[in-house]
């Protein structure tokens, strides 16, 4: 199938450049101005769109196989093409959880079946990501992005350590949910401040995030594992990142849209606002930009995890932890960031799709001729409301519903297929 992609203005060199784009067995053919269409080639003209590098998220929940009633492998991958993603990666915390290549099977044909954008798996630290054995490593390598518990930070220094050691042998990343579960009180709802305090809630205190971090880092010293730290969410966590960088440790590390936009004095009592780890204070969301803006935090991941209404229903109190993202994390942190100066496009174009495809070795990042055509269209100067009513993830909850940005996805092509295209287009 060949595609004309017309009037575009195409992110090349890290700037915006007036250009159409042709497409021919998926992959890119042509960039240039007034490119022609022959008798077999379906045209669509963008009067002026934005085509950017797919996005790629190395952080989502796709619940299937186990837990289809939150999200399916289909639903899951749609959701994300709306979104403007051409590639992604799944996490273990499924059932079967993917410890052997016997369960990973079960996922991998799921994914070969529905999944409508390139999907990459991790394959899970330790069996049934209990944190007492480790999982079948080995097996799991040719398949996996890298290897998460994500969910549960490994507890055990000693098997994070052996952890370590294998991956290093098989030159994949260690990808840490870092949380030291001693230093969680039980019951805990929400970040521990202000809000935590005036509404009798139990807080997490984020130096159960940072410390393990601490800990990890010293074993990345040891051992010389490339680690991702996901979701950071604390002030202390980008400094130990920051200077782990400075020394130079293979580490790289993720923050997702609502640690960067949000703080926890804009809390509501609502499920659609609990997530682990929980939204922080204004000094943790200021060092998580600033960390952003100078290189220390890597790549922006939604961690979109869906459930139930019934699972969300319960406020900040009993609600399980978990959001949504992948529909409108792009014109969130446009709106956010980019329209107000706090950075620019390119930037957010490395965070969001050129760091992720180098570091777990996922296809995108770049448009170009030869390369597969890994591309979202953006509109830019169109404003609308999020509303997760129209979402086509199963998961509706949410902490930006309602807000008004700017950056509708028009049409995302994965692997030169069209995998979400706007019906006015």
């Amino acid at each position: 199938m060949k595609y004309l992609l017309k009037n575009l203005n195409v992110f090349l060199d890290n700037a915006l450049q007036p250009a159409d784009i042709l497409i021919t067995d998926g992959i890119v053919a042509a960039i240039g101005q007034n490119l022609l269409a022959g008798g077999d080639v379906a045209v669509f003209d963008f009067h002026g769109a934005a085509a950017l590098p797919g996005l790629i998220d190395p952080h989502v929940h796709l619940r299937e196989p186990g837990f289809a009633y939150k999200e399916t492998v289909r639903t899951g991958t749609l959701a994300a093409a709306r979104g403007g993603y051409t590639a992604i990666c799944s996490m273990p915390n499924l059932k079967p959880v993917p410890d052997t290549l016997s369960a990973l099977r079960e996922q991998l044909d799921i994914l070969s079946r529905d999944a409508a954008v390139t999907v990459r798996p991790y394959g899970a630290i330790t069996r049934g990501e209990a944190g007492a054995a480790l999982s079948d490593m080995d097996a799991l390598a040719p398949w996996v992005a890298g290897f998460s518990d994500d969910g549960r930070g490994v507890q055990s220094e000693a098997l994070m350590r052996a952890a370590m050691e294998r991956a290093k042998a098989l030159g994949l990343p260690i990808v840490a949910h870092a949380e030291d579960e001693r230093l969680l009180q039980k019951g805990w709802a929400v970040h521990d401040g202000a809000y935590a305090r005036a509404h009798g809630l139990t807080g997490n205190d984020p130096e159960s995030e940072w410390r393990q971090v601490e800990r990890d880092l010293d074993l990345v010293r040891e051992t010389g594992c490339a680690y991702h730290v996901c979701h950071v969410s604390t002030r202390e966590t980008v400094a130990l990142v920051r200077l782990a960088k400075f020394e130079g440790l293979d580490v790289s590390c993720e923050t997702g849209p609502h640690y960067l936009t949000l703080t926890d004095g804009e809390l509501r009592d609502d499920g659609r606002f609990k997530m682990n780890p929980p939204i922080r204070s204004a000094e943790d969301r200021d060092a998580l930009i600033e960390g952003l803006c100078d290189g220390t935090v890597d790549m922006i991941a939604t961690d979109h995890a869906p459930h139930a209404a019934q699972e969300k229903a319960g406020g900040l109190a009993h609600s399980l932890n978990g959001v949504v993202g992948l529909e409108c994390a792009f014109p969130v942190l446009y709106t956010r960031l980019v329209r107000r100066g706090v950075t620019s496009l390119a930037r957010l174009v490395e965070l969001m799709s050129a760091a992720p495809a180098r570091r777990f070795r996922l296809p995108g990042g770049k448009i170009a001729p030869g390369e597969p055509a890994n591309i979202a269209v953006f509109d830019l100067e169109r404003e609308f409301e999020i509303d997760p009513d129209e979402f086509l993830s199963m998961g509706r909850a949410t902490p930006f519903a309602g807000w008004r940005v700017f950056g509708k996805c028009l049409m995302t092509l994965s692997e030169g297929r069209i995998a979400w295209r706007d019906e006015h287009v």
